[in-house]
């Protein structure tokens, strides 16, 4: 996976993080001004995400964000709600605050839009963060951070079929997430077989295994599975089990759980979109455009992902999650 040349200067910073907590909470970072917060030790910057409370992806984008707050001495205050309405509320409430930038993720673009317009107005800078980057630029923000969701999407179905996947069930775990969907429709294109989409709730994994277990037994010509979340991939796994199919199971992103199941044969690969920097990076750019009008991507994102963890580096990868950086 390329890396650029700020990233790698930005990846040295990176042995600084914080500490987990469920994603619906706010936590603050606030400690003493140092003189690597050159934005002026009173910036204040707010994340607010659409993960839900306790979210193992989420919990390490905050523990991103939460770090480079520590390292530049200035306050970040995280907050994720999966409802959009709540969400634009949440940002309207930075605006009132008058803080010094605004970090979001867009899961649903077209509800986040007027309430994203407003902090523009109030010329406060927006980083848009993990999904909804076609976006981005058209709302006023300042730049992307995340990955291409249609270049993941081809690279999983790349995988898929090389390991023999002719007929695949991409399971949806958010209804109206427009990058789940870029996901699905990028690993059709390099299938080169058929995809059907399964829509489940993420807040009922028990039910996940169950409806993933009868399609499998129903359809015993679906070879594969891609999940696209760490706990969906979790709840597959249980149902490939269940069902006593030999499908290949495939994910996005990372938990403990996965890289433990990549180890054992149970997933083939996870695609790591390194939610860690969606969270250190955002902080570390808008403190640079605070105190010195910086810009990142040159009106393009900055590509945190798509890489792949399999076996071969899942081992190295297990310690990293351990610690909450990946």
């Amino acid at each position: 996976m390329r890396r650029t040349p700020i990233v790698l200067a930005l990846l040295g910073a990176l042995a600084v993080t914080g500490c987990s907590s469920s994603g619906g909470q706010t936590a603050e970072s606030a400690p003493p001004a140092t003189s690597a917060d050159p934005a002026g030790s009173g910036a204040r910057f707010a994340v607010i995400t659409h993960g839900a409370p306790g979210d193992s992806f989420w919990d390490v984008v905050k523990n991103g964000a939460e770090a480079a707050g520590k390292q530049y001495g200035v306050t970040v205050t995280y907050q994720g709600d999966g409802d959009p309405a709540k969400q634009s509320q949440l940002i309207d409430q930075a605006v009132s605050e008058k803080v010094d930038g605004v970090v979001v993720s867009m899961a649903n673009p077209d509800a986040l839009k007027e309430a994203i317009g407003k902090a523009v107005a109030a010329k406060i800078p927006v980083v848009t963060i993990n999904s909804g980057a076609g976006s981005s630029k058209a709302f006023g923000a300042v730049t992307h951070v995340g990955q291409s969701e249609d270049v993941a999407g081809r690279g999983a179905g790349e995988q898929l079929k090389a390991a023999g996947v002719t007929k695949l069930l991409c399971v949806i775990h958010e209804a109206g997430n427009v990058g789940l969907d870029q996901r699905c429709k990028g690993a059709e294109e390099t299938l080169g077989g058929s995809v059907e989409r399964l829509q489940v709730d993420v807040s009922n994994l028990a039910d996940v295994t169950s409806k993933v277990t009868a399609k499998l037994q129903s359809d015993q010509q679906v070879n594969g599975v891609l999940a696209l979340n760490p706990a969906i991939a979790v709840a597959a796994r249980d149902a490939i089990k269940d069902s006593g199919s030999q499908a290949k199971l495939g994910t996005f992103d990372l938990s403990a759980d996965v890289v433990d199941a990549i180890k054992a044969d149970e997933i083939l690969f996870a695609v790591d979109q390194q939610q860690y920097l969606q969270g250190y990076l955002p902080i570390t750019f808008l403190n640079l455009y605070k105190a010195n009008l910086n810009t990142v991507g040159g009106g393009l994102p900055v590509n945190t992902g798509p890489g792949f963890v399999t076996k071969d580096n899942a081992e190295q990868v297990a310690k990293l999650a351990e610690a909450g950086t990946r």
